[in-house]
Order: C-alpha cells, then sequence, then structure tokens
C-alpha cells in the first residue's frame, strides 16, 4: 500500500503522455488536411481564372462574390486577402505531392511571399531540418537570411544546402559566418548600452540568438577564463559548432573595431586551442562582434587572411529592407576582394 502514491504518480505520467501523444497526431492531422484543402481550392481558384478571359475582372468581382458566399457558409478564413494567398500557393507550389505537411499554413503564407524560387526553396529546406517555427521563419526572411548568407559565400554552396547534398571543406568556415548578425530581438534601445548588457541581453534570448548565428551552434559557456602567465582572461561568449566540429569564441566591442580587439582575440585563439581543444576538433574560430566595423583594420590586419580570425558587425535594430541590402552588398564586395 506504501508504495500506491508512487505508481499512481507513474500511472499519471505514462496516461498523460499517450493523451499529448495523441493531441498531437490529431493536430498535425488537421494541419495536413488545412493545408492540402487550401492547395485544392488555389487550385480550383487558377483553374476557373484561366477560362476567363478578364483576368482584372476576376480578382475585382469573383473572387470579392465567392468570399461573401463562403464566409456566410463557414465563417472566418476566406476573405479576399486569403483566398488570393490559397491561389498564390497553388502557383508557388503546383505539385501537390510535394507539400510538406510538417509544415503549417502560417509557413506556407511566408513562403508564398518570396519571389526567388530558389530562396522559397531553400528557406522551405530550412525551416524542416531547423525545424523552425512559423514566427521564426518570418523573422528569417525578414532579415534577408538567404541573402546575408549569399553576401558571405558562394551562390553554388547555397544551392547545394538548398538541394540537402552540402559538405563541409576545410576551407568554409566563413561560410558559416555571416555580415552583418541582426540582433533586434536584444531590444537594445538605449544607445549608451555597454558590453556587459550587449552579453547579458544575448543569454537572455540564447534561442533567438543562436537562430541567428545558424546551423549547427551550440552555447558553450559565457565569460570563460583562460590562464597564461598568472594572467587571466575571459571571453565573453562560448559556443561549438558540431558540423565544422570546433569551438567559436565571440569577443563583443562597442564602437568602431581596434586592432588591439584583433590582437586580443588572436591571443584568445591560440591559448583556447592549446588548453581547451581535443584533438579530433578543429581549430578554434574567433569572431569580434562589434558595432562598427574598420576597413581598415579588415584590410591589415589578420583579418584579411580569413582563416581563423573574423570580424562582423551587429545592428541592435531592425534595418529597412533597402537598408539592409546596401550592407549586404558591402559584405559582398568585400568578399570578393
Amino acid at each position: 500500500m506504501n508504495n500506491l502514491p508512487t505508481k499512481n504518480k507513474d500511472l499519471t505520467q505514462n496516461i498523460a503522455q499517450i493523451i499529448e501523444q495523441a493531441r498531437k497526431r490529431v493536430k498535425q492531422t488537421i494541419n495536413s488536411t488545412m493545408v492540402q484543402c487550401y492547395w485544392d481550392i488555389g487550385r480550383l481558384l487558377v483553374e476557373d481564372e484561366q477560362q476567363g478571359q478578364l483576368r482584372a475582372e476576376y480578382g475585382k468581382y469573383v473572387l470579392q462574390n465567392l468570399s461573401e458566399r463562403l464566409t456566410a457558409m463557414y465563417g472566418k478564413g476566406f476573405d479576399v486577402r486569403n483566398l488570393r494567398n490559397m491561389r498564390q500557393f497553388y502557383l508557388a507550389f503546383p505539385i501537390r505531392n510535394a507539400l510538406r505537411t510538417e509544415l503549417s499554413w502560417t509557413h506556407y503564407r511566408s513562403l508564398i511571399r518570396i519571389e526567388n524560387p530558389q530562396a522559397r526553396e531553400w528557406y522551405l529546406k530550412e525551416a524542416l531540418e531547423q525545424n523552425w517555427s512559423s514566427r521564426a521563419l518570418d523573422r528569417q526572411i525578414s532579415v534577408l537570411y538567404y541573402e546575408r548568407l549569399l553576401a558571405s559565400q558562394n551562390k553554388s554552396l547555397v544551392n547545394q544546402e538548398a538541394e540537402e547534398k552540402t559538405e563541409i571543406l576545410k576551407d568554409s568556415v566563413q561560410d558559416y559566418l555571416r555580415d552583418p548578425y541582426i540582433l533586434d530581438f536584444l531590444n537594445l534601445q538605449d544607445k549608451t548600452y555597454q558590453e556587459s548588457n550587449v552579453e547579458q541581453a544575448i543569454i537572455n534570448n540564447l534561442q533567438q540568438f543562436l537562430l541567428e548565428l545558424g546551423k549547427g551552434f551550440a552555447f558553450v559557456e559565457r565569460q570563460k577564463r583562460i590562464r597564461f602567465d598568472d594572467e587571466d582572461f575571459y571571453i565573453d561568449l562560448v559556443f561549438y559548432n558540431f558540423k565544422l566540429k570546433c569551438f567559436l569564441l565571440i569577443d563583443l566591442k562597442i564602437g568602431k573595431l581596434k586592432h588591439q580587439d584583433i590582437g586580443q582575440m588572436d591571443t584568445y585563439v591560440r591559448l583556447y586551442d592549446e588548453q581547451f581543444k581535443s584533438d579530433d576538433d578543429n581549430p578554434t574560430i574567433g569572431l569580434v562582434l562589434c558595432s562598427e566595423k574598420s576597413e581598415a583594420i579588415a584590410k591589415y590586419s589578420v583579418l584579411a587572411d580569413r582563416k581563423q580570425i573574423f570580424s562582423a558587425k551587429y545592428l541592435p535594430y531592425l534595418p529597412t529592407e533597402l537598408q539592409l541590402k546596401e550592407q549586404i552588398e558591402k559584405a559582398r564586395a568585400f568578399n570578393s576582394n
């Protein structure tokens, strides 16, 4: 009898697990059915439109009339805008068997607004592989994740990623880093913030920061102490990339990048390799994340070698699409030199 409470607890947990799994399957079934339903509606809209003579008139009158009828019959979800989304859904994904039921209708609504088919396919595969929520996918699209990746590596390698055939190359470290990093989720509104504020904000928003860092990164430690000649050094943030099989050291800097920042990171990387890198780890990467870069230092320092030490700019706010494209073009021009 003394074991009865424990047995009841275990029984409750087992039943709760079965219920949660069943609810998850029901949710997946509803989601899959909804995606296929909207695809079928989109197909019918396109086929009906193609039979008409005036497409402009179709969009203006037929969709409005159809929306009113469907709304009266089934309630919300069939306004003109959503019907247009269903139509565009079919046009963007014309092969029904190619639909991925792991993605929700909200995922697909974000994907159909991407005009570049290669970018759309890349985002779709990343959403599946990285298990992005619809909100995470929407953010990565809004900050031009694909375009920033193109700015930091060659186009063929990105296309290989989209086809899931990417191989990790010895000289591909820079392909896992990008410039700039968009840290709008840190909410650093006050321009007087210190480096310690940035570090703490990253820790508080670690999941989103890992998403911004990219594929394969895991958090290891903050303020990692390394010792040399009775002197202690502290590395702001340490990560590990399981695809590159190496550590990533990040040093946060406010203001313009300086020569001593690069020299300091070079020391960190050498000491870290000596004290913590295992034999089966690749050489450690050092990244100085600063609020303002220097082209002169980038050109006349170890940064020019682009081997293990890198710098990148972070933006504490979400820039306009034009501003972000300008940043990407600058990064692309630098990488092509």
